[in-house]
This record gives C-alpha cells, structure tokens and sequence, in this order.
C-alpha cells in the first residue's frame, strides 16, 4: 500500500498508549488497532482531527506516502 500510517511513531513520542488515544478520541481499540496496522480503508476527517488534537500533531506525522515499485 502506497499510504504509510505512523501512528505508533507518535503515540512512542507522546509517550500515549493505544489505549489512552481510543479512550480520548471515542473509539474502540479494536478500531484504532486497523487504523495503526494501516489495514483500515477509509479515515474519516473526524477522526483524523480528534487524532491530531490529542497528539499535537499534524496529519502528515500520521500519514505518509510513498510510491510502490
């Protein structure tokens, strides 16, 4: 996939766990778990934006494209 999610990358800076980032944008583990293995295949604008704002960060240190081979 050409979409790399480095959500692991910013909750290790933000010392968060998964758990605490599900907890305070209002969604399942289990949901944010596909997000941060990047199997999800839509991310809403919504939960990008509560994302960010519980990290402090931008969408582009969540999300990263690079070109297949």
């Amino acid at each position: 996939m050409a979409i790399i999610v480095n959500l692991d990358v910013m909750l290790a800076k933000r010392k968060m766990s998964s758990g605490e980032l599900a907890e305070r944008i209002g969604i399942t583990q289990a949901n944010l778990s596909i997000l941060k293995t990047g199997k999800a295949k839509a991310v809403r604008f919504s939960t990008l934006e509560a994302i960010c704002k519980a990290l402090d960060c931008q969408p582009g240190d969540i999300l990263e494209f690079t070109r297949d081979s």
